[in-house]
């Protein structure tokens, strides 16, 4: 089955067309500093790590883990082994750095290690790599800010080579407690001595335990997904019945259960004799026609016909049948019809979404041939004149040469064409959806709600929109925010190493290699009257660029966002950044 092709919404409600531009303000932002008891366990990376995907991946990750379910709460890994925690108590007090688990004391001696990693999968469960390829699932309690409790291991394996946890989540089904994670891991690629030598790998783990006195934990499912290049994003969903991937090379499942994928032989296409299609298909911007040419004789009763909003079955009972599966697109199946003359069957549908083009009727369908309407191509030839010339340069008064894309600024690149979102199906295994992101460059990750999947900030022209999926509903992206100008902002900034944004949307954060943090503020009414002159109109709101300079020389190793604080973790020490001051105390 073929996925359907999606496109991104955007709320236009969210836009500001009138945007100008961020005004530097000095007001002062509060900062606190934590000394930590032991350095952070930063790894570097080794000769034989050389790729991008192996700095995206290791070389780039994010020691500073933010506990979502409890927001002020923030952990890393120190040198010695330990997991640390701190916590926001009062709106000016620190808590000192707290151990809640430690792990084995052999991590040092391993050859292939990387740094180690975390996510809370509840408000009572983690997941965390030691970096040598050891999971463990441990059971936190309610963490809170003043809980005391360490941590108990209910689960521990080692899966080989090293990884890091990108994302899990834990659900309860049939009196089963259910988890997903998402492991990421760069290994080398023997089959193709071409590129990198290295390839991306995407474990998809599930682990069950069913609520009995046993409490034993198990892998029930293990699949393995492989890339060309790391993926920027990769999340499961809520109930486990999906993987979402972004990324500029796409990615396809390798293995199960440790066997290897069976893909369908191909057929071999035979040129010397053509296979007649067993049904024709035109269709404008309003409706769709399917013609299928019956045997003589051939009577309306004995013809099984279902047709609903999103799936068509055609075919002679007890015989043969001509198309059956899900519509690329929805249908009005109250006001499509189906008629027979001289034994032809005409199958006539409405389209729910006007003017969308159908590449296909039914998704992965290859038997129908589609029948080119000669108006639509003089349309489209007409459409397409205004675009072509046979001249080098159209417009020889301009004395330029046509644009040259190595004279592009960084900000103006964008992906490249392979770039896409997949939702994969956790029982076919195939591509359910694909959105494809060629001009919407990713720019980073961001939890909303904890209980929901992670959103997706891209780049749509100069702007930043905030994407949260929802993959059971009509949209499966939701626009959910706009950060005006970022995308061309962030693009300046050739130190920048981390960008984050506050989960209510009330700023977005860039945070360079060493020192500087830039925080962008949405639109706020002033209270002074500000007239523009060059447009001639009142201003009634303004948005702010502020910057904090850390004071320190040890580069930047973790970056968080909360809605009133933003954390900053260095070597052997963590800063907290007051930002909204009228926030919650």
């Amino acid at each position: 089955m073929a996925a359907a092709n999606c496109s991104l919404r955007v709320d236009r409600r969210l836009i500001d067309a009138n945007f100008d531009s961020y005004r530097l303000s000095l007001e002062p932002l509060p900062t606190y500093t934590v000394e930590l008891d032991g350095a952070v366990a930063e790894v570097k990376l080794r000769e034989d790590q050389y790729t991008l995907d192996h700095m995206r991946v290791f070389g780039m990750y994010n020691y500073l883990h933010c506990d979502r379910w409890y927001q002020d709460s923030v952990y890393y890994v120190d040198q010695h082994e330990r997991v640390m925690h701190l916590a926001v108590t009062l709106d000016t007090a620190i808590s000192k750095p707290r151990e809640v688990f430690r792990l084995s004391a052999e991590i040092k001696s391993c050859d292939t290690l990387v740094c180690a990693s975390m996510h809370f999968t509840s408000p009572t469960w983690a997941a965390l790599s030691d970096g040598t390829g050891r999971l463990y699932l441990l059971k936190t309690n309610n963490r809170g800010p003043n809980n005391t409790d360490k941590w108990e291991i209910m689960f521990q394996q080692e899966l080989g080579e090293p990884f890091v946890i990108i994302h899990s989540h834990s659900f309860l089904k049939d009196n089963t407690n259910i988890i997903d994670l998402v492991l990421l891991k760069t290994e080398k690629d023997e089959s193709n001595g071409k590129g990198s030598g290295f390839l991306s790998a995407i474990d998809w783990l599930t682990i069950t335990c069913e609520n009995n006195e046993n409490n034993k934990y198990e892998v029930s499912r293990h699949r393995t997904l492989i890339g060309r290049q790391a993926p920027h994003y990769a999340a499961v969903e809520q109930d486990g019945a999906g993987l979402v991937i972004a990324a500029d090379q796409p990615f396809r499942f390798m293995q199960i259960d440790g066997k290897p994928v069976e893909e369908k032989e191909v057929e071999k296409t035979d040129t010397s004799e053509k296979k007649e299609p067993v049904y024709y298909w035109q269709q404008t911007d309003e409706d769709l026609t399917v013609i299928i040419q019956l045997q003589e004789n051939t009577k309306k009763q004995n013809v099984e016909f279902q047709l609903s909003a999103d799936h068509l079955n055609v075919g002679l009972k007890e015989r043969a049948v001509f198309i059956e599966g899900q519509l690329f697109s929805s249908v009005d199946h109250s006001e499509s019809t189906w008629t027979i003359t001289e034994n032809r069957l005409e199958i006539f549908m409405i389209k729910k979404n006007k003017g969308v083009m159908w590449p296909e009727v039914v998704i992965g369908d290859r038997g129908g041939e589609f029948i080119v309407n000669p108006s639509q191509t003089s349309e489209l030839n007409e459409r397409l004149l205004n675009l072509t010339s046979e001249e080098l340069n159209a417009d020889p008064e301009r004395g330029k040469q046509p644009c040259n894309a190595q004279e592009l600024e960084e900000c103006d690149r964008f992906p490249e064409d392979t770039s896409s979102l997949t939702r994969f199906d956790s029982n076919t295994l195939k591509a359910t959806h694909v959105v494809n992101l060629s001009s919407h460059q990713y720019l980073f990750t961001a939890v909303v709600n904890p209980a929901e999947m992670p959103c997706l900030c891209l780049r749509h022209d100069v702007d930043a929109l905030l994407w949260q999926p929802h993959t059971k509903q009509e949209d499966m992206w939701k626009h959910i925010g706009t950060f005006n100008a970022l995308g061309y902002v962030q693009a300046s900034k050739r130190e920048k190493k981390f960008a984050t944004c506050a989960p209510d949307h009330s700023y977005a954060a860039l945070c360079e290699c060493f020192r500087r943090v830039f925080i962008y503020r949405q639109p706020s009414p002033v209270q002074t009257v500000l007239y523009n002159r060059k447009e001639a109109r009142h201003v009634g709101q303004v948005a702010k660029q502020q910057v904090a300079n850390l004071e320190t020389n040890d580069p930047v190793l973790g970056f968080q966002a909360t809605n009133e604080r933003l954390f900053v973790l260095t070597t052997k020490t963590l800063f907290v950044i007051k930002v909204n001051a009228d926030g919650p105390q």
